[in-house]
């Protein structure tokens, strides 16, 4: 595309609210460039178009990608990159999918199976041409438009979802298929969205009571640790890997005033945001403090010594007064039989 034929309004695009939300974007990288594992807050394609990119995830480990190869990575799983070379390439962050053929799309999740392992996707000569294009298009107005974008996005998905043999796009999309409707899918979606677990089950639609039986079934632990966890982890990730303010990440995680942030980072990780900034540019690796109270079965009362002292001592004197009687009444009998032995010995002496 020439410069003439470029828009020459003179408006400032980067204040129009139809403004790309960065869901799709084109990424350049010089070899070397390092990104840290991180969990995806949202389902991400990868499409590559230039040079050697190595992923790091359950689904593909230790994986080169090239030129013309796509992988999809689902919403809470992680994935780390390192660029092996100088790299080029489209991401794609989604929820749901723009889709134009739902029954298409419904067909491929019903025939997905798990492979016996990943293999990135290849472009075909229809996705190959529109990826380039989303390249050009980037590369010549830094301010993309929301709106053209989601005309682009509604193409890369027809092309998938239509373009390919049914049997290989379900393998494809096998990582979103199992959960995308599924109760697990909806905790990962939005559980950095609500404060409070009375919250999280009125976004769901369910009661309280029946929300936390759903959640401990699948997880095993009660709701609010698992967030309280959760936050933790996404605290540490940004205070160690981003440049983020740490006001940002404060608000971002829902806490009420900086003190408070600083509060919880002292007792999660045994240091304040600044200091721990600090030592992870250092090099040092920051962990989670684990507290001793955190096992379920600490809390549990299952024994006497669980109980208050006064209970305990009361409960030991009973318990020791009804040996001590049961013992005598017991002991009674024999006594008995001694002495009547006794008599019967003297009765018999000459």
């Amino acid at each position: 595309m020439t410069k003439d034929t470029l828009c020459t309004r003179q408006v400032d695009c980067t204040l129009c609210p139809k403004i790309s939300d960065g869901t799709l974007v084109y990424r350049q990288y010089p070899q070397g460039q390092h990104f840290s594992a991180e969990k995806c807050t949202q389902n991400c394609m990868i499409f590559m178009l230039k040079g050697e990119l190595l992923i790091n995830s359950n689904e593909y480990p230790g994986t080169t990608l090239q030129s013309r190869q796509c992988v999809l990575q689902a919403i809470g799983s992680k994935m780390e990159l390192l660029a092996l070379t100088e790299v080029e390439y489209i991401a794609y962050w989604f929820t749901e999918l723009p889709l134009i053929c739902e029954d298409r799309y419904k067909e491929i999740l019903e025939r997905s199976e798990a492979p016996l392992t990943y293999t990135p996707l290849i472009a075909n000569t229809k996705l190959e041409r529109l990826l380039h294009d989303i390249a050009d298009y980037f590369k010549e107005q830094p301010s993309a438009c929301g709106k053209y974008l989601d005309i682009k996005r509604q193409e890369l998905v027809y092309i998938l979802t239509c373009y390919y043999p049914l049997r290989q796009i379900s393998t494809f999309f096998y990582p979103i298929s199992t959960y995308t409707e599924s109760f697990h899918y909806f905790i990962m979606q939005n559980y950095d969205k609500v404060k409070n677990v009375e919250e999280f089950a009125h976004l769901g639609g369910y009661t309280t009571t029946t929300f936390r039986r759903l959640f401990k079934n699948m997880y095993n632990v009660p709701v609010y640790e698992w967030i309280l966890d959760k936050k933790r982890e996404g605290i540490l990730n940004d205070l160690q890997f981003t440049k983020q303010r740490i006001s940002v990440i404060s608000s971002r995680y829902g806490f009420d005033s900086l003190s408070h942030f600083a509060h919880f980072c002292k007792d999660s990780f045994g240091d304040t945001p600044r200091s721990l900034r600090k030592r992870a540019a250092s090099g040092e690796k920051i962990t989670i403090i684990k507290e001793k109270n955190d096992d379920p079965a600490r809390n549990r009362v299952t024994s006497k010594s669980n109980l208050p002292l006064s209970t305990c001592s009361l409960t030991h004197l009973s318990t020791s007064i009804y040996f001590l009687n049961y013992g005598i009444i017991s002991l009674i009998p024999c006594l008995i039989n001694v002495f009547l032995l006794f008599l019967r010995e003297i009765s018999v002496r000459p």
